[in-house]
């Protein structure tokens, strides 16, 4: 106020007045509005409080909101007037788990199991070279797959590889892709893939009912399939172990895809159809069950979807480092063996090296089937 006061008084001088006395009334006016206000409003805030949680200023309120901002953080759920009842949750801290996960092990990782495994075969390819008949073609063939047989595998094998293409795009293309193509192709062709994708997946889970059904009487494992991994299949070494229509080998690929084949489905129709089902929830609360684990049963919607894309992206990659083997060995790691699935016909002594008991019982068959077919002698 002492300021104000010397200010008036130099106004009021003669020999400035010419200048000040035109602003002496506006002086005054902002003396009285300043003297007329409380004197809280220019009181010095305090710098320190004496009662614990009182935020100084007041600029926050009159307490601190640490606590209630804790609380969101740890997925407190509020009252929600409405159908979405997921909107509950302000802050769903675990989207940043699922998010370094996503972008972070689950490519690597995934980039290093595809690229080993086709390394380890350039090198197995390298060391043990095709694996030849190593009688030599009879020039008999046996039928070994009929038409319906080849169609459920096709199916389910063009369908598999039509969704491994766009899913890889999803997982790695944003870091692969994108920088070469440009963001604006790269969203068309992603578009167009999420949608084929989508579509696709039916005739893949076609395809896996087909082959299951025609199949699983055939891959139920057998005494044979202890013999025939003892002896490396005939791959790793010369002797062709004795197997039926399916080996030991083609057995684990079978129930490998079966499996696979179900889950990645399952978790797929999650993500086309969210905020539907609760399988993670059900399947932790069965696993706590029987196996006295303590995984979380209380799933929102949203953590359902985390769990089942990161589920899917899982099961696909592990099944397309599956399958890359399974093609090695159809067609440049085995001689003769690409044509049970395209012609359905193998050469006699291929069929005899590799299926030597599945070649003895078509044989029986046969042998039954023209005893039949003879003529009775009269009695």
């Amino acid at each position: 106020m002492r300021e104000i006061f010397v200010l008036i008084g130099k106004l009021v001088d003669p020999r400035t007045s010419f200048i000040a006395v035109p602003s002496l009334g506006v002086v005054l006016a902002l003396a009285a509005m300043l003297l007329s206000l409380p004197a809280t409003s220019v009181a010095q805030e305090p710098t320190t409080t004496s009662q614990s949680g009182l935020v100084p200023g007041g600029t926050l309120g009159n307490t601190s909101d640490s606590d209630f901002w804790r609380q969101l953080k740890d997925g407190e759920t509020g009252t929600v007037v409405g159908v979405d009842k997921k909107s509950g949750i302000l802050i769903q801290v675990q989207g940043e788990d699922w998010r370094n996960i996503r972008n972070g092990p689950l490519p690597l990782y995934s980039g290093w199991a595809i690229l080993g495994v086709i390394a380890l075969l350039c090198v197995f390819y390298a060391v043990r070279g095709k694996v030849r008949i190593s009688s030599g073609k009879a020039g008999i063939l046996v039928t070994r797959f009929n038409l319906v047989e080849r169609v459920g595998h096709w199916l389910l094998a063009i369908s598999f590889i039509i969704l491994g293409l766009t899913g890889l795009n999803i997982l790695f293309g944003k870091s692969l892709i994108m920088p070469v193509i440009g963001k604006s192709a790269f969203a068309s062709i992603t578009l167009a893939g999420k949608l084929v994708h989508n579509y696709v997946a039916f005739a893949f889970m076609a395809g896996l009912a087909m082959v299951t059904i025609m199949w699983i009487v055939h891959n139920v494992p057998s005494r044979h399939d202890i013999g025939w991994f003892l002896k490396g299949g005939g791959i790793i070494g010369s002797a062709h172990p004795p197997a039926k229509k399916f080996n030991g080998g083609q057995k684990i690929i079978f129930w490998v895809v079966v499996l696979c084949g179900i889950s990645i489905s399952l978790s797929g129709w999650a993500l086309m159809f969210p905020f539907q089902t609760t399988m993670f929830a059900d399947t932790f609360s069965f696993l706590n069950s029987v196996l006295g684990t303590s995984w979380p049963t209380e799933l929102s919607g949203v953590q359902e979807q985390q769990y089942a894309s990161l589920w899917h992206a899982i099961m696909a990659v592990f099944m397309i480092v599956v399958i890359i083997a399974h093609i090695y060995i159809g067609t440049i790691g085995m001689e003769g063996a690409v044509d049970a699935m395209t012609t359905g016909e193998v050469d006699l002594n291929w069929a005899k090296e590799h299926h030597s008991l599945w070649v003895e019982e078509i044989e029986q068959d046969m042998d039954k089937a023209a005893g039949k077919g003879a003529a009775q002698p009269a009695e």
